[in-house]
Formats: C-alpha cells, structure tokens, sequence
C-alpha cells in the first residue's frame, strides 16, 4: 500500500468564504459580521498550514453493514451505503494545522467574536484543503475510467467515530502532524478524515443526508434544495 503526501495548496480565503465557514450565509449577513471576517481574513490566511495523506486499499469483502479491505474493516449503516460496489477505497486525512487553532484560543478571553470569526475561516480552509484533495482522487480516477462513490467521514451517521483507529492505523499520519485522541477526536481540530469508494459503476449521488435521522426537520438540507431548485430553473431545466 502507498501513500501520497501533499503540502503543496492553494486555498485562497475569502470574507465570504470565512462567513460560510461560521455558518453563515453571506447574502444574508449584516454589513458588521462581514466587517469582522475582513478583519480577521489576512491573518487568517498567514496561519494556515495545509497537509494532507491518503492511500488506496483494495476491497476484500461486504458481509453486509461491514467492508473488509486489506488492512482492516469499516462498519456501519453509513458504510454500507457509502462502499456498496466499490473495489477500491481511498482513505485520506487532511488538516490545516496547529497555528490557527492556537490564535483562537489566545483570542478567545480577549476577543470573542474575533476569534469565533477567526475559527470560522479555519472551519472554511479545512473543508477547501479537503475539496481539493477530493479533486485529485476524481483525476486519478477520471483518468482510470472508473467512478467514485460518496465522500464519508467517521462520525458522521450510521458510522462510529471509534473507527477512526482504522484510519490512523493504516496512515503514517505523523509525516502531517497529526493524532487521534483517546475519545478518538483528531489534534489538530482543524483536520479531516474521509474515505472515498472507487469501483466502475458506482452511484454518486447518494449523500450522508440521504440516511441521516434529522434530514426533514434539518434547515441546512431545506434550503441546499431550495437554492438547487434555483438554479436548475435558471438552467433552463424547470418546469
């Protein structure tokens, strides 16, 4: 099994971007909460130290809710939807660092709404370093002529966050700096893990949401759809 390691990103943060990472959305948001992510945006982009690992496992089995491949196993209603039909996975971890972190916590007594914007564009930069991870899987595998399945993290849904021990038993995670705890939460906090299925035909418009127990009640998934339902209307695809 190898590994690939990345350091080299361009994430490129924005005051937009930064309010999104607080949950915000920009189109909405008063002229002062966007005078705060300005604020913090320069200093923002100074302490981000993006990196990332990921490798390809082979599948060896499905025995139902559980995947095993070489090197170990997942489990899990998530999981089972997640891999089903997949040959291969990509297991990944990415992060942005300690230096952010460690600013919103010097911040934090001295200026809260700071350092929670500040914490917002850390949230923001992880998920970009992520994305483009995402997107150098998708060109492999563009190139392969297979398909990818959906993107999962643990503890997600239907997917125990104890399993995270399988991805850090299979990723020299340390060549990034970073480690699992004992409740297995990942330091730094600003880090990501995911798995990515790769077969030849696999469905890729399964979503996490798509088994998650809140999703009718959940606002986050109204208006994702109703913002979708926008744009294939301005697409010319409405009805």
């Amino acid at each position: 099994m190898t590994t690939k390691e990345i350091h080299d990103f361009d994430i490129k943060l924005t005051a937009e971007i930064i309010l999104k990472g607080q949950g915000i959305d920009p189109a909405r948001a008063s002229d002062r909460l966007l005078g705060f992510a300005e604020e913090v945006l320069e200093e923002a982009q100074s302490l981000l130290e993006p990196a990332a690992i990921y490798s390809l496992v082979k599948v060896e089995s499905m025995e139902g809710r559980r995947v095993n491949f070489e090197g170990g196993f997942f489990e899990g209603r998530l999981v089972e939807k997640a891999v089903k039909g997949a040959e291969h996975l990509y297991i990944g971890v990415c992060t942005i660092g300690h230096k952010l972190e460690k600013r919103v916590d010097e911040m934090m007594s001295e200026n809260p709404v700071q350092a929670v914007t500040l914490d917002g564009a850390g949230i923001a930069a992880v998920g970009m370093a992520s994305q483009a991870v995402e997107d150098l899987i998708s060109a492999e595998t563009c190139k392969l002529d297979l398909s990818l399945g959906m993107k999962a993290e643990p503890g997600q849904e239907g997917w125990p966050i104890e399993q995270q021990r399988q991805v850090f038993s299979l990723l020299p995670v340390d060549k990034i700096g970073v480690r699992l705890t004992d409740s297995c939460l990942m330091l730094p906090r600003k880090s990501l893990s995911f798995v990515i299925p790769r077969g030849k035909e696999l469905d890729n418009s399964i979503l996490p949401c798509d088994i998650c127990s809140k999703r009718e009640r959940c606002e986050w998934r109204k208006e994702k759809s109703q913002a979708d339902g926008v744009r294939i209307e301005k697409s010319g695809h409405g009805i």
